[in-house]
């Protein structure tokens, strides 16, 4: 055993030096990070970017190798508490309200803490944790999420640090199953599976997720899981996986019209329909008008009042402003504007793009929800995370430059009065911009060279 493991040193040194120095810089954004040093925060980030690189680059067939060391770099966080976000606290405080069965959605914090008898353990913790923003609205969070912050309150034994041990957990374990599953499904479409671990070892991934409690992963492992049963031609079970997707965030919604022509009208149809009565199942326990009522005013607020690195809109936002519009008066029209758009290009594609092959179907989404997010008034840093596991599935790679010019935008958290700055957010866009137009090009004149040959 010894011999062994000395030849797999000589064999492997330098990528173990590399791992070790990234659970260095892990540890180190885990325990002593404060998000408001801007500085400390983009230096580890663009260190961890650059080992991610190495690393794949030396052992990208050694696939035993990065996913023990992916899954390390994970559990560093494991017995922290996030530093850079919190909405973790509005997490537990829906989850400890499920488990009591109390309606979240009908339910403002705000009123629940005056109440003397509050069943919430370490309610005024969690109410002054989660900010004023979120004690205000009704929670935005579907029906599988609640579920899973119940679940994450109930095993947590009535502890914060308890709570976000489950979560991450879970997240983790997520994680793992988009490796299984995102592989397999690279192999079917005839892509190289070492592609996975561009989302596997990602920074952006690590930190924003099992970091920052995050459940984007979550999401993304029933989404991908069901893109490969659909590569297998299960589409009733892909059907089912989902509706689960959609139930702990609604992004996957966008692409619904897509499978018009990957399926088939009639199959598509019954796609939709198992779609529709698993989501309706998740969502019975906490339906009614006034539910429905509160959740729909709740997303609104996202297209029409909040704000934080946007790109296109923040040019539109200071042209306007020269010209004496009123901001607070713009976001609302552009909120108003901005799914009007977004649709109209969703059935663009739906009818124009020969969505029956999955490379194609998958292409397509990731320009869909690219276009969303360029057009957005709202892209923290977490929603990029969609963008990149899409990306490994296709010919584009401008997801991966956006998952580390994206840390850029976390500027406005060093300032006590959270305002962003303008110059670095140009930068991270100007970057985004122009590598999409890079690869663009690039893949147009290998076509053109192509066809000549």
């Amino acid at each position: 055993m010894p011999n062994q493991i000395f030849t797999y040193w000589k064999l492997h040194k330098i990528p173990i030096a590399l791992a070790i120095l990234s659970l260095g810089f892990y540890y180190t954004f885990a325990y002593y990070l404060d998000r408001g040093d801007f500085i400390k925060m983009t230096s580890l980030f663009g260190a961890l970017f650059f080992l991610c690189f190495k690393l794949i680059q030396f052992e990208k067939w050694n696939f035993k190798f990065l996913l023990f060391v992916g899954i390390l770099f994970r559990l560093v966080f494991l017995l922290t508490e996030p530093n850079l976000s919190q909405d973790y606290y509005r997490f537990i405080w829906d989850g400890e309200l499920v488990r009591n069965f109390i309606n979240p959605y009908l339910q403002l914090p705000s009123t629940l803490i005056e109440q003397k008898d509050l069943v919430i353990s370490n309610a005024h913790e969690l109410y002054q944790g989660m900010g004023e923003l979120s004690t205000r609205h009704f929670s935005n969070y579907p029906p599988l999420n609640q579920f899973i912050f119940a679940l994450a309150a109930f095993l947590g034994g009535k502890g914060i640090l308890g709570a976000t041990i489950v979560m991450r957990l879970i997240i983790i374990l997520s994680d793992i199953g988009i490796f299984y599953f995102g592989r397999k499904l690279l192999k079917n479409l005839n892509l190289s599976p070492h592609l996975i671990f561009w989302y596997f070892l990602n920074p952006l991934i690590i930190i924003e997720l099992t970091g920052n409690l995050h459940f984007e992963g979550v999401m993304l492992f029933f989404f991908v899981t069901s893109l490969y049963l659909l590569s297998i031609k299960n589409w009733m079970l892909a059907a089912i996986l989902y509706a689960l997707s959609i139930s702990v965030k609604l992004v996957p919604l966008v692409f619904l019209p897509l499978f018009l022509k990957h399926l088939g009208f009639k199959k598509s149809v019954l796609f939709y329909i198992v779609i529709a009565i698993t989501s309706l199942v998740l969502i019975a326990p906490f339906l009614s008008n006034e539910v429905i009522s509160n959740y729909t005013s709740t997303i609104g607020l996202w297209f029409s009042n909040f704000e934080f690195n946007s790109g296109l809109y923040n040019v539109i936002k200071q042209i306007a402003v020269k010209l004496e519009a009123k901001p607070w008066e713009l976001i609302k029209t552009y909120g108003k504007i901005t799914p009007y758009i977004i649709v109209s290009l969703v059935m663009f594609v739906t009818f124009l793009r020969k969505n029956q092959q999955l490379p194609v179907l998958i292409t397509s989404m990731l320009w869909i929800l690219t276009a969303y997010y360029l057009l957005a008034t709202t892209v923290h840093p977490w929603y990029i995370v969609f963008l990149v596991l899409l990306t490994i599935f296709t010919q584009y790679r401008f997801s991966l430059v956006w998952s580390l010019v994206v840390i850029l935008s976390y500027y406005a958290y060093s300032q006590t009065s959270f305002n962003e700055h303008l110059g670095l957010l140009t930068i991270e866009y100007i970057v985004v911009y122009g590598f999409i137009i890079f690869e663009l090009f690039r893949l147009k004149s290998l076509k053109l060279l192509f066809r000549k040959n």
